[in-house]
């Protein structure tokens, strides 16, 4: 099994989501076909860019695929800040979310191996690379932490609707009402899971 990481939003914009989908990558690539065939999508599949009826889509493809996802949450108002009154950095904020998301999948997957993909398109190559040798260290011997374009990942496209869903929610944007609906039977039966993070460890 794979997990697509992808994250949305910053401090500056009220929020960060970031999203730990888990799909085979069949079934993310069968997800792309079929979204594309129906709805003409052409070029990356970012959630800020389709439409709420695609988005519900997408959302009920993956449901159906069997898809699941853990999704950090932090909002700037809930977050708590360091000792000399500053928030952290987007960049600290981005790896402590990366690890939280993926220490709640680690216990579910049963020492099966796992690949970790993530986006490589938010920070420079070489803090990136960081991110993904800490990553790697927490699988060990049970799985790969990999960095992915992308424009050439089905999975991570997936990733960053699912991430782009709950920062509108998460900032009140005004399609946030429309978009829970969406979601609700999603989180409802657990195929999105949300872990909401108040302070940087």
């Amino acid at each position: 099994m794979t997990i697509y990481c992808d994250e949305s939003g910053g401090l500056n914009a009220g929020a960060m989501t970031f999203s730990a989908v888990m799909l085979t990558p069949k079934a993310a690539a069968d997800i792309h076909a079929r979204f594309r065939a129906v709805t003409g999508f052409r070029g990356e599949l970012k959630g800020s860019r389709i439409s709420l009826v695609e988005r519900a889509y997408l959302l009920e493809l993956f449901d159906r695929a069997g898809g699941r996802a853990w999704v950090a949450v932090a909002e700037r108002g809930k977050l708590a800040q360091s000792p000399g009154g500053t928030l952290p950095s987007d960049l600290a904020l981005y790896d402590a979310l990366l690890n939280l998301a993926i220490s709640r999948w680690l216990p579910e997957t049963g020492g099966v191996c796992t690949d970790v993909v993530i986006d490589d398109g938010r920070y420079d190559p070489t803090i990136l690379a960081h991110v993904r040798e800490e990553i790697q260290a927490g699988l060990g011997q049970w799985g790969r932490a990999s960095l992915a374009d992308s424009r050439r990942s089905d999975g991570v496209q997936i990733a960053d609707v699912i991430a782009n869903t709950l920062f509108n929610i998460t900032v009140g944007s005004p399609r946030a009402h429309r978009i829970q609906q969406i979601i609700d039977p999603m989180l409802a039966s657990n195929t999105i899971r949300i872990a909401e993070l108040t302070q940087i460890p």
